[in-house]
């Protein structure tokens, strides 16, 4: 059956208990917060869109060619990521409405995931679409979104005022300027807050090819020789300074596990002089990965950035697609993952200390009733973070609450976290944290573990004091 010329109504209880008398407290709770200002302490957007604040080129750019988990299904259903527009810069008019076509005529491909309720949220919410993508309305949908994109009222810095942000951070690289963060703060017609985030991975790991031109980049950013373990430790010390200065609250890690073994100086000195000669073993370069992790850790304590874990990740799952066309193509697949070994170096040196804040996140469901729900009951520094990237939907975050809440309940959590770089999905994706956290409240208040005023203070500091307090914000 065709979805042509079916209209697209957004349900207003859609996400929302299905049982009558607990879908009413869940009603409330979301209205309460339904509008509050959105806190975004984690994800990719570019910062100079807002500074450029130039229209969105056209309706694929900003929904499909950017954001892997609409891409991924596409590719999936035997659509060609070069046929999406990957690879080929800028697209011209008949590209992008030809990419726009494949999104629309594959979309029951996106029935039941997290990625339709997004694309109908930005649809209808933002865009006013009113009926059903099909390979028959693309074209209609794609001119209507495009009128809109070329008035002023759609520009990046209207939309980023409509949808209530608050505080928007970015993902940076260490040797970056920061030259957009810095022309955007002083622009007297901005009045938001948009804040880099140090992420360092690439200068982390030995083994990846480019490393040493790396550290020599980030050594020539910090004004500092990195031709021995002593400067290249001071250069990201440097560094870290330099983005703490620019607003920075947060510094990013992700690799393959989340072992933080230590080495003695000496032998971390031996290792790095190898890496930087070629010579560094595999399992070389994976210790010194390791202790690197545990030195982040230090900087942390001293310079106070949050330090936040994505770990458990295979990055670029299919080379040839990596090689074509480079990272974030929706081929990173999870791994297992396991944490209370791994971080018990980190945590027995630093896990009480002071100021110390550490937010491990996860594709591993199963390490959040076992590992990570018990380590953030003890230690003081431990925030789980909540769902992200393929467990960013529904059920996914039902299954946190009831793995994570019984140990910690709400105040050892994150606050939600978006991790896109689709602007437009971010009122969408906190809109969905809302309800689903609204209506796992009302269940606790319809089992009278929780009364309706306690409910409503959660609620509303879920989306206000825990990210502000978590991130330093």
């Amino acid at each position: 059956m065709t979805t042509a010329g079916r209209p697209l109504r957004l349900h207003p209880d859609r996400l929302l208990p299905p049982d009558p008398d607990v879908r009413s407290i869940a009603r409330q709770l979301y209205d309460a917060v339904r509008d509050q200002p959105i806190i975004s302490p984690h994800g990719h957007v570019d910062p100079r869109l807002l500074l450029d604040n130039e229209p969105f080129p056209d309706p694929a750019t900003l929904f499909i060619t950017p954001d892997h988990y609409v891409t991924r299904l596409l590719h999936a259903s035997g659509i060609r990521l070069e046929e999406l527009g990957a690879g080929r810069g800028p697209l011209s008019e008949p590209q992008s409405r030809t990419v726009w076509r494949h999104l629309c005529s594959h979309w029951e491909v996106y029935r039941g995931t997290a990625v339709r309720w997004w694309l109908e949220s930005e649809l209808a919410d933002i865009f006013g679409v009113d009926v059903m993508p099909s390979i028959e309305t693309a074209d209609t949908i794609y001119d209507e979104i495009a009128e809109r994109l070329a008035t002023d009222a759609y520009r990046p810095r209207a939309l980023y005022e409509r949808f209530g942000i608050a505080v928007l951070a970015t993902t940076d690289d260490p040797a970056d300027d920061l030259a957009a963060h810095s022309a955007l703060a002083a622009d007297p017609a901005w009045e938001g807050r948009v804040i880099p985030t140090f992420r360092p991975d690439r200068y982390l790991e030995p083994a990846r090819a480019g490393w040493s031109d790396a550290v020599a980049d980030l050594g020539k950013a910090a004004d500092v020789d990195t031709g021995d373990f002593a400067g290249y430790v001071e250069a990201l010390e440097v560094r870290r300074r330099y983005f703490v200065e620019h607003g920075a609250v947060s510094a990013d890690h992700s690799h393959d596990d989340a072992r933080t073994d230590p080495l003695e100086p000496s032998e971390a000195a031996r290792i790095y002089r190898a890496a930087l000669e070629g010579d560094a073993s595999e399992a070389e370069a994976t210790a010194l990965r390791r202790h690197m992790l545990l030195e982040m850790a230090r900087m942390s304590c001293d310079d106070g950035l949050v330090m936040t874990l994505h770990p458990g990740v295979r990055r670029g799952h299919h080379g040839p697609t990596t090689r074509d066309f480079g990272p974030d193509m929706g081929h990173d697949i999870p791994i297992r993952i396991e944490f209370t070994d791994a971080l018990r170096p980190l945590l027995e040196r630093y896990g009480t200390q002071p100021g110390f804040h550490l937010v491990p996140f996860t594709v591993d469901e199963t390490v959040f009733s076992r590992e990570l729900a018990p380590l953030a009951g003890f230690y003081p520094s431990v925030y789980v973070g909540v769902p992200w990237w393929f467990l960013d939907a529904p059920h996914a975050i039902r299954r946190f609450r009831a793995a994570v809440t019984e140990t910690v309940g709400f105040s050892r959590t994150s606050g939600f976290v978006d991790d896109t770089r689709a602007f437009c999905s971010i009122p969408a994706r906190h809109d969905l944290s809302r309800r689903i956290d609204a209506g796992w409240l009302a269940q606790l208040v319809a089992e009278h573990q929780l009364t309706e005023d306690e409910a409503l203070q959660t609620a509303e500091e879920l989306v206000t004091e825990q990210p502000k307090k978590v991130f330093k914000l």
